[in-house]
């Protein structure tokens, strides 16, 4: 059985996950808050992750350890990348087949990490199941969108929360082909 994909992300006011080169300080705004924005709680709710290349590189990036330990995570690439930790799985393989694999290490509930591409992709093969965006009050102008991909589909607002830092979380779960007019 196909694990629930969960697409969640943080964007700007304007639909953008990240400038045009790929930077999100942006966000440090937020981050750098005693707020998490409920982030461990769907951390902790979810017992698998799906990566695209870009965002696994920005992580990469960050240096440290590996922010997402004990999670099975796969990086969906055709490029020869390092792994970061044991838990990472470097494929070439579809979107579908990823799932396939995660739900095999018995995941249920898996995060779309990024980005846009990958996100799009999930969307057009119909895999993509919610949707939660962390909307930041910022305006970016241009950059990278959230779905690289022109898509419309009609969605349910499941739940949407407000916090001090100014950012609203909205919780979408995306409602069958047949049930969009």
């Amino acid at each position: 059985m196909k694990p629930t994909l969960i697409y969640y992300v943080a964007a700007s006011l304007d639909g953008y996950i990240a400038r045009p080169d790929g930077s999100v300080d942006w966000l440090e705004a937020v981050e750098n808050t005693d707020e998490d924005h409920g982030y461990q709680a769907f951390y902790d709710s979810v017992d698998g992750l799906l990566m695209g290349r870009a965002t696994y590189e920005s992580v990469l990036g960050f240096g440290g350890d590996w922010p997402y330990p004990g999670k099975p995570c796969t990086v969906l690439t055709r490029a020869k990348l390092p792994r970061k930790a044991p838990e990472v799985r470097i494929s070439h393989a579809s979107p579908s087949d990823a799932l396939a694999a995660l739900a095999r290490k018995d995941c249920k509930r898996v995060w779309l990490v990024g980005g846009g591409s990958l996100a799009g992709s999930c969307y057009a093969a119909g895999l993509l199941d919610e949707l939660v965006v962390n909307v930041i009050p910022h305006l970016l102008g241009a950059g990278i969108p959230m779905f690289a991909t022109g898509l419309e589909r009609r969605l349910q607002l499941r739940e949407q929360r407000s916090f001090s830092t100014g950012v609203v979380q909205l919780h979408y779960q995306l409602l069958p082909e047949a049930e969009v007019p």
